[in-house]
């Protein structure tokens, strides 16, 4: 009894998945390989993970008992991995579907707060942190209606110190605090991939208190599957 030949191909392109999909985030956390590098790598783990699955529904049905052919073992092998590949890229992705790819979210798209400090902070010096525009505003308006300006019954210099204390609570890293101002400005670093986003709040005053504004932006990519309007609805929900 030979070997399927298309069961031994689904396990080895199986097993090169699991590494490229499993490997990079555990190298990345470990400080071993960059998210920049890290993600494509996983996102090409996740393609050959599907890629595995077919291959072994395939081989399953070249290694059925009528053709006398080993290999079911590493077809079924096969198709347990691809099935798991694409459980977590639905698991990861089915939040996220239907939203804009846009990675520069703010509360006032007609007048964004803007970066200052963090626009001389590392990769930053070399980056355009100009919002881009109506063009996101647009996609934004249909994402994310619910964003808007918060308002507060509190001084400027309150809300900038409310705004800062929660900020730090979520830890996020404050580069800028200027009550006088009316700004602080901080980074948020995420769990897994380590990705680095900006942060910049916007505080001013009005007839019986203040206005705060929150504009967040992705260094990487070009969506952010929803991590930045969620940043911003985080703060907001502890400034009301």
């Amino acid at each position: 009894m030979t070997t399927s030949r298309l069961a031994q191909l689904a396990a080895t392109v199986a097993v090169i998945a699991a590494l490229l999909f499993l490997g990079p985030p555990l190298l990345v956390q470990l400080g071993a390989m960059t998210s920049r590098v890290g993600f494509p790598i996983h996102m090409l783990g996740g393609l050959l993970g599907l890629v595995a699955l077919v291959l072994g529904l395939l081989a399953l049905f070249a290694t059925r008992p009528a053709t006398g052919k080993a290999g079911r073992g590493l077809a079924l092998g096969a198709t347990g991995a691809g099935v798991l590949v694409l459980g977590v890229v639905l698991a990861a992705a089915g939040p996220t579907a239907g939203l804009p790819p846009i990675n520069d979210i703010t509360t006032d798209p007609a007048d964004p707060p803007q970066f200052s400090a963090l626009l001389r902070a590392g990769p930053n010096a070399d980056r355009d942190m100009a919002y881009p525009g109506e063009s996101f505003a647009a996609q934004q308006r249909v994402g994310y209606p619910d964003l808007a300006p918060i308002e507060r019954p509190t001084p400027v210099a309150d809300s900038v110190l409310a705004a800062k204390t929660a900020m730090e609570g979520f830890g996020w890293e404050v580069v800028r605090a200027d009550a006088e101002a009316g700004a602080i400005e901080a980074t948020d670093t995420s769990r897994v991939w380590r990705f680095v986003d900006d942060i910049v709040v916007r505080v001013r005053p009005r007839p019986d208190g203040s206005v705060v504004d929150v504009r967040s932006k992705s260094r990487e990519g070009r969506g952010d599957l929803g991590a930045n309007a969620a940043r911003i609805r985080q703060l907001a929900e502890a400034l009301r």
